[in-house]
């Protein structure tokens, strides 16, 4: 009589292993795709760095090649290469003084840089703020000292 009872052991075991085993599997690729996830969204976090540093750099050689910012600069051309699909919009702000008899001026500039829908996964953002100082000694600019 207990041979009998024990003869249903062997297939609650199995189905008991199948189930674990097929966790452990879901789990695996969960967490497998989670990394693939958050690496892309890094490479692209330093896409976006980049492109808001490429703003950046336009808008300090636009404040300081015209000694002023524009009042509404035109957007910046389109990203090339790993940087193209970003959208940077670039703002800068003069903040002109004397100091001792020389006209200084400091532009405070900052570029934003974005790519996706706000609120999807996909999405990414970097701004980033520069301060230049630039002094103008009878009617020349030139870098402050």
């Amino acid at each position: 009589m207990s041979h009998k009872m024990q003869r249903g052991f062997s297939l609650i075991s199995a189905i008991f292993l199948l189930v674990v085993i097929a966790a452990l599997g879901a789990f695996a690729v969960t967490l497998s795709t989670t990394q693939q996830q958050s690496s892309a969204l890094d490479v692209m976090g330093a896409r976006a760095y980049q492109a808001a540093r490429a703003g950046i750099e336009w808008g300090a050689y636009q404040a300081l090649r015209n000694s002023s910012c524009l009042a509404a600069p035109p957007p910046l051309a389109p990203l090339p290469n790993t940087l193209a699909g970003f959208t940077v919009t670039v703002t800068c702000t003069p903040f002109p003084s004397t100091e001792a008899g020389v006209l200084v001026t400091i532009y405070q500039l900052t570029s934003e840089a974005k790519q996706g829908t706000v609120g999807t996964p996909n999405y990414v953002e970097r701004q980033m703020s520069v301060t230049i100082a630039q002094c103008n000694i009878a009617g020349v600019p030139i870098p402050c000292p």
